[in-house]
C-alpha cells in the first residue's frame, strides 16, 4: 500500500467530472462564437483587436482569437480530464489564469491595443466567476476529509 497522500475515489471521479464539464462548455463556447445568430454583429468581428463589435450572446465581446482561445482552453480541460492531479491542475490552473485576466480586464484601457483579446465589462466579470469556481472546484472536490487524514 502507498504512503503518498493520495486523492481518494470519490474526488478523483468528481474533480474529473468538474474539468470534463468544464472543458465541455470552454468547446461549445468557442464554437458558438463563429455562429452568426448566437455571436450578434457577426460581420464584424475581427481576428484580434478591441474593434470587433461581435458579441457572443448579444453580451460578450468576442474575436476569431478569442474564440480560438476558449476551444484550445476547452480542449485542454477534457485532455486534462483523464486523471484525477492533472483535472486538478487545469481547475485551479486555469482559474488563476482567469483571475489574472480579469484583473489585466480592469486595468487595461478597453479602446487600446492593449485590449487585442477583446474583452468587454461582461467579459471580465464573467472571468472573475469562472476563475472564482474553478479555483474552487479544484480545491473543494480534492479535500481530504478528516478520516482521510
Amino acid at each position: 500500500m502507498s504512503t503518498h497522500h493520495a486523492i481518494p475515489v470519490t474526488s478523483r471521479t468528481l474533480v474529473r467530472r468538474a474539468a470534463l464539464v468544464v472543458g465541455a462548455v470552454f468547446v461549445l463556447v468557442g464554437i458558438l462564437g463563429f455562429i452568426p445568430g448566437v455571436t450578434t454583429h457577426y460581420e464584424s468581428m475581427t481576428f484580434a483587436e478591441h474593434h470587433s463589435e461581435a458579441k457572443l450572446l448579444g453580451v460578450f465581446q468576442v474575436s476569431v482569437l478569442h474564440n480560438i482561445v476558449h476551444l484550445l482552453f476547452g480542449v485542454a480541460g477534457l485532455a486534462l480530464a483523464r486523471a484525477a492531479t492533472t483535472a486538478r491542475a487545469f481547475l485551479i490552473g486555469g482559474g488563476a489564469v482567469y483571475l489574472v485576466l480579469w484583473i489585466y480586464g480592469l486595468i487595461v484601457d478597453q479602446d487600446s491595443a492593449a485590449n487585442f483579446v477583446p474583452l468587454n465589462s461582461a467579459d471580465n466579470w464573467l472571468h472573475f466567476v469562472l476563475g472564482i469556481g474553478m479555483i474552487a472546484l479544484g480545491v473543494l472536490l480534492t479535500r481530504r476529509s478528516p478520516a482521510e487524514r
